[in-house]
């Protein structure tokens, strides 16, 4: 018999996005949820097969034995979900610790499995046994995951907590930054529509002075095409915490000869672009050290494993600042409201 055959929603559906907005919605008929700081994951269960696919449509079982043992586990054995992979470390989630997972050896895998379990935080439900649900509002579709989720209560699968009510999202909102990427707004009244973006995410950005340590020339130019970002540590040595490719077009002439005039000095004397990490790619070794004179600050949404998650906005320069005072202690790292992990603590 064909694998997932009785799935009216097969392995390869795009998941339904979210397009980035600067604030939540305000008229009614939303819902709002804790946007996690995790993998995306949909999850597909025929019978012995099971499916756990990335937002790109990449096969992340290998990657998580310990959640696809926990699918398989269920007694319920036909249902599509829709939702997202974490690791709690320390009552916060680590983006760092999934990262670690997408690992080509099967014995790390299995290791870092049984230290550090990942669990499903789940959102949405796709399809039960009684068919598939992609057509129905999502109020009925938020039902029938409770009630599928109800019947065995996992220790290892959670349900996202969701809320109609603004001011709680907005708590949820202003402690982003930690365990939480921001929050998601979804219309209860809302099809899912995959592929498409037809969910609202608002994430809470943040502002940080940094050293700009080193910088990388823009592919096949003769002009800067990155700045590279540093915060000094405890032991007062400058690491690489990210960059900032926001640079005006009409600004890169003047700003590559400065940088060019601060070049050859100590660069990153703590962790540096190039280091052996996996963040590490093939151009991290194409960067110009420079003297530690400029001050950049820059706008930023997250913070994982003291490096911005992301690319940052740069914002404007700070003469005013000394270098020294840039420092890890301005960065924020909220956990979230205790309600929020509270089932993240459950016996595992």
């Amino acid at each position: 018999m064909e694998t997932f055959a009785r799935l009216a929603v097969k392995p390869g559906l795009k998941p339904m996005e979210a397009k980035l907005v600067d604030a939540l919605p305000t008229d009614e008929g939303w819902q709002f949820e804790p946007k996690w700081d995790g993998f995306r994951c949909l999850i597909f269960r025929d019978g012995a097969s099971v499916a756990l696919q990335s937002k790109s449509g990449k096969p992340l079982g290998r990657y998580f034995p310990e959640v696809e043992a926990a699918v398989l586990a269920l007694a319920a054995d036909r249902f599509v979900l829709d939702g997202e992979l974490i690791i709690p470390v320390g009552g916060i989630l680590s983006f760092e610790a999934l990262q670690m997972r997408l690992h080509p050896a099967e014995s790390r895998v299995r290791r870092l499995a049984a230290e550090t379990p990942a669990r499903l935080m789940l959102f949405d439900c796709l399809e039960t046994a009684s068919g598939g649900k992609i057509g129905e509002p999502l109020a009925q579709r938020r039902t029938a995951l409770e009630a599928l989720h109800a019947k065995e209560r996992p220790p290892s699968i959670d349900l996202s907590p969701f809320t109609a009510d603004i001011s709680t999202a907005r708590s949820w909102l202003e402690l982003a930054g930690g365990a939480l990427d921001g929050v998601v707004a979804k219309r209860r009244d809302g099809v899912y529509l995959a592929g498409e973006r037809a969910m609202l995410k608002i994430k809470q950005l943040r502002t940080a002075d940094c050293v700009v340590g080193g910088f990388r020339y823009g592919t096949g130019s003769k002009e800067v095409g990155s700045l590279l970002l540093g915060l000094y540590n405890a032991a007062g040595k400058l690491d690489h915490v990210g960059f900032t490719s926001a640079i005006a077009a009409e600004d890169k002439a003047a700003l590559t000869g400065k940088l060019e005039a601060l070049a050859g000095g100590p660069g990153f004397t703590g962790d540096a672009p190039g280091g052996p990490s996996r963040w590490s790619t093939e151009r991290s070794g194409e960067w110009q050290p420079l003297r530690h004179e400029l001050v950049a600050e820059v706008r930023y949404d997250q913070v994982t494993g003291k490096r911005f998650r992301h690319g940052t906005k740069f914002l404007r320069w700070r003469p005013d600042k000394a270098p020294e005072q840039c420092r890890f202690d301005q960065l924020q790292h909220e956990a979230p409201p205790a309600e929020l992990v509270s089932e993240l603590e459950r016996a595992k």
